[in-house]
């Protein structure tokens, strides 16, 4: 099963509403943009580095394409650090990949994926990831138990780095 035009339909939505959600979580307005709004995580003049889940981290159960959403934008060179616990006897693995495309994402085929972190670098301080590629959707999901974790639609997120302006 190929591309379909659903396919690129989702894709445009997905693209239209994040940057809608991130110019109202920016109180921003087209006629005075880029607006520099009150105090959101992200509005600094430096790259960021933003913990993935905030103080959840990377964990089962937790909704991180919300996540994404409340604290898009994405900035050019920002910094994402994925922290979760390795594994135990009581608590399942996690671990991090990024997909190559909407359609891998859309069905959580990791076959094609690039394995980040596996289920023991998230521990401690977590690892890092630098997004580097400008206005390119960048797709992360858990890949544990053959992607169950992303296919229930809650560990998975796209984030689309934009660069920084400055006033």
């Amino acid at each position: 099963m190929g591309f379909t035009v659903a396919h690129g339909l989702m894709l445009v939505l997905l693209i239209a509403s994040t940057m809608a959600i991130s110019m109202a979580n920016k109180g921003g307005q087209f006629g005075n943009w880029p607006y520099r709004g009150p105090y959101h995580p992200n509005n600094t003049q430096t790259s960021n580095r933003i913990i993935v889940g905030d103080s959840y981290h990377w964990n089962y159960g937790f909704n991180y394409t919300e996540w994404a959403i409340k604290h898009g934008p994405f900035y050019l060179n920002d910094t994402l650090v994925f922290k979760y616990d390795p594994p135990t006897p009581n608590t399942y693995p996690h671990s991090v990949y990024l997909l190559p495309n909407l359609q891998s994402f859309i069905k959580c085929d990791l076959r094609n994926a690039q394995k980040l972190g596996n289920a023991t670098q998230g521990a401690g301080e977590g690892f890092e990831f630098v997004l580097k590629r400008p206005w390119q959707p960048h797709y992360f999901a858990c890949g544990e138990h053959d992607g169950i974790h992303c296919m229930n639609g809650t560990m998975k997120f796209f984030v689309m780095p934009i660069y920084r302006w400055y006033r």
